[in-house]
């Protein structure tokens, strides 16, 4: 296994089952806070903070360290528990960025590569109000 990444993992359900989402940015990006709008939305937090990720078959996979496993740190208010999965295959990377940054309206297809695999990227403003619903979209879109 790699080591742990700087990263959130949030889940949503469909016909395949759980898919993750690894949220990346620096400390202070809103990948924590994204995933508490996400997990208000039907989704399932797997890991806030580290992820510890790795590849089998071609495919991504991550985890929360077992200290930190359902734990997702809301800030202003707290560390609170979730309940969590155990593990999701990776199948999307949202890069959070700060507000300064410019994004694209339309942006060219992006890759990032987790342990070895290429995974669909999206780059976002992760305070934005409405980032839940174009991570969403997003997923919808580039689909595994």
């Amino acid at each position: 296994m790699n080591a742990p990444l700087h990263a959130t993992l949030a889940a949503y359900r469909d016909a395949a089952g759980w898919r993750g989402v690894l949220f990346r940015g620096a400390s202070g990006a809103g990948k924590s806070h994204l995933a508490l709008s996400l997990i208000g939305r039907g989704w399932r937090l797997v890991a806030d903070d580290r992820v510890v990720a790795w590849s089998s078959g071609g495919r991504a996979f991550g985890r929360a360290p077992d200290v930190l496993r359902g734990l997702l740190e809301v800030r202003t208010v707290g560390v609170l528990s979730f309940p969590a999965l155990g593990l999701a295959e990776i199948v999307h990377v949202v890069d959070c960025v700060d507000a300064d940054s410019p994004l694209e309206r339309i942006p060219l297809p992006a890759w990032a590569e987790i342990s070895g695999v290429a995974l669909p990227l999206c780059r976002i403003d992760a305070r934005w109000s409405g980032a839940p619903e174009t991570v969403e979209a997003f997923c919808r879109v580039h689909r595994l």
